[in-house]
């Protein structure tokens, strides 16, 4: 008996040999993703179609093509037996790709009307592990900062490298991504290390607001106030937010199934980057007191910088990384430098396992889109230059209508007015 694959011409005509005819033409079975299709003779897996076609367009996951197939009553016992071990080998492929300690960016599309006042909302949240759903169970007030994070994540990544080939628009397909994000790459390496500070940086905020009820404003300066200043306020509470953070963000990699050990301290050292960027972004603010302005007196507390600043400053970590390797030093293994001769790893520095593409033309096998269509600047000598986004292409011109203030006009006291005026921009993109 010849059992048919789910290639692109069967798919829809034929039942698909992993997911049994209910997965036919893209319809669902009983249950999510992993469960059994308990009204099927045999044994047999239900993958959430769209979930998996997700996969497949990157090429990952089972694919279309694959040969994975489950046993039937009409199946002899030993074809019944390999069809559960070929089950497995899928389950275990399929669960290696997708489990990353990131895939709680997920969260970025929660329902913003989702209320979080009974632990059974918890297992219905994308991208959680055990202990994440555990976390949760036990501190429902906290998921909305954590949800609030996700999303800011997503759009402070994607702005930081707006101008640059990869602008983590892989970052949308959490919690299944595509080989940008999955290789131990210069990219994943970024991405982990923006989410651990990120998380931390929303907890200490919201800490601050009175947004959570287990925290308040964190200590007092130890230290003396400048002069002209004495120390008052509100701090940022940071140690509060690292603690809580990293317990959620870091939970994944510390499961005794969490992919390879290379990856896992990969994954760790760039996380704990994040946090060490968090914490060299607190400064002092300051208010000012007194008559008419004369800030007289100044008010100060410690504060974080905007998130998008601390994105900045591991972009340029991100292009300094360093590449290492996981071999063994003394008794056991460890990452070091892939170049022998390059000094120790440092704490604060970013390091990546696998080099990543150009990303000039799509390739889905590696995670690149390419940059086709891409808007680049012509008179830019950065990487949004035409000749370097275009990777030696050529771009088209298009014209673009701009509406924009103007003749803005100030009125005593205290207002301003202004009109609103209408340009033709040239713009650019890459071939």
């Amino acid at each position: 008996m010849r059992v048919p694959n789910c290639s692109e011409a069967e798919w829809g005509k034929l039942p698909c040999p992993c997911c049994g005819d209910e997965a036919r033409a893209g319809r669902g079975g009983e249950g999510d993703g992993g469960n059994l299709c308990a009204d099927t003779p045999g044994l047999k897996v239900h993958l959430d179609t769209e979930r998996a076609r997700d996969l497949f367009r990157f090429g990952g996951g089972l694919g279309r093509g694959s040969s994975c197939w489950f046993g039937s009553d009409t199946v002899g016992r030993m074809r019944v037996a390999l069809g559960c071990v070929l089950a497995s080998i899928c389950t275990l492929l399929l669960n290696t790709r997708v489990c990353h300690a990131i895939r709680w960016l997920a969260l970025a599309r929660t329902d913003p009307g989702m209320a979080f006042n009974q632990t059974q909302n918890c297992k219905h949240l994308e991208g959680l592990v055990s202990a994440q759903q555990q976390l949760c169970r036990s501190n429902l007030e906290l998921m909305q900062s954590i949800i609030q994070t996700a999303r800011e994540v997503k759009k402070t990544c994607q702005k930081t490298f707006s101008d640059m080939r990869w602008n983590c628009s892989s970052i949308e397909l959490a919690p299944y991504f595509p080989p940008d994000l999955e290789r131990g790459t210069r990219e994943s390496a970024f991405v982990y290390a923006l989410s651990a500070a990120a998380i931390s940086h929303t907890i200490a905020r919201a800490c601050t607001t009175g947004d959570l009820p287990g925290c308040s404003c964190g200590p007092l300066a130890s230290e003396a106030p400048g002069p002209g200043f004495r120390w008052g306020g509100c701090n940022d509470n940071l140690n509060y937010g690292i603690v809580l953070g990293s317990k959620f963000s870091d939970s994944p990699m510390k499961m005794k199934k969490s992919g390879s050990q290379a990856n896992k301290l990969m994954n760790l050292h760039n996380s704990e980057v994040g946090r060490q960027a968090l914490k060299a972004s607190l400064e002092i603010k300051c208010k000012c007191h007194g008559v008419s302005g004369s800030c007289s007196v100044k008010t100060c507390w410690k504060g974080l910088q905007e998130l998008s600043s601390i994105a900045q400053d591991l972009k340029l970590k991100y292009l300094s990384a360093t590449r290492v390797v996981h071999r063994p030093v003394g008794t056991r293994k460890q990452l070091v430098p892939k170049d022998i001769d390059v000094r120790p790893i440092r704490e604060s520095e970013l390091v990546y396992l696998q080099n990543s593409p150009d990303f000039c033309t799509r390739n889905e096998k590696l995670g690149s889109n390419g940059t086709q269509e891409r808007q680049c600047n012509k008179t830019s000598n950065g990487s949004d230059s035409c000749t370097l986004m275009c990777c030696g292409r050529g771009y088209n011109p298009y014209m673009e209508k701009v509406v924009e203030r103007c003749h803005c006009k100030y009125h005593w006291c205290c207002y301003v007015t202004c009109k609103r005026c209408e340009r033709i921009v040239e713009r650019y993109v890459c071939k």
